[in-house]
């Protein structure tokens, strides 16, 4: 997280990242990026808030349309991530500029999974950041519960890489036994 004026951007103007990444990955990436440009209080606050808002699409997509094992824990961490946007205060954001609204597709769980773990360990770090700079009791204690928000949702993506994990064994066992 980067200090600094209050009139820093709130969102990237940096293309998404090109390449064979899913369309998860290169939003995770996105935010990841204005995340760490992001100065100033309310920007951070908005760039968490993004996060969060990301994770809850994620868990929604995986809760419909990903594997059959990670449905019910990916609807917790749409749960989580809500409550993580719930906490603090919402954005003034056109929707052409939610990242989580232009999430369509998941591509490899896995990655998506991945990415968005790395994502919310930055919020937990700029938010630490945040709380020690800021001045008004308020803030703080709003940082403190997006702190825990994050380290939630955080954890219930931790949760689901262990699934997909023991998937895999699995499927290597079955695979073994077979052969």
């Amino acid at each position: 997280m980067a200090a600094g004026t209050e009139n820093a951007r709130t969102e990237s103007k940096e293309p998404l990242p090109a390449g064979p990444r899913s369309q998860a990955a290169r939003l995770i990436a996105a935010t990841r990026y204005a995340l760490a440009q992001s100065g100033g209080v309310s920007a951070v606050m908005a760039e968490v808030w993004q996060a969060q808002a990301l994770a809850q699409a994620i868990g929604s997509r995986l809760a419909i349309s990903g594997p059959p094992e990670l449905r019910a824990k990916a609807l917790g961490l749409t749960e989580l991530a809500g409550r993580g946007c719930g906490i603090l205060d919402t954005p003034a954001l056109d929707i052409g500029t939610m990242r989580a609204t232009q999430l369509t597709e998941l591509g490899d769980a896995r990655e998506t999974l991945l990415g968005l773990s790395a994502l919310l360990g930055e919020v937990g770090i700029a938010l630490v950041g945040t709380a020690c700079a800021v001045d008004d009791e308020g803030m703080y204690w709003q940082c403190m519960e997006a702190i825990d928000a994050a380290d939630e949702s955080r954890d219930r993506v931790s949760e689901l890489l262990r699934l997909l994990a023991a998937q895999d064994q699995e499927v290597v066992k079955r695979g073994s036994a077979a052969g």
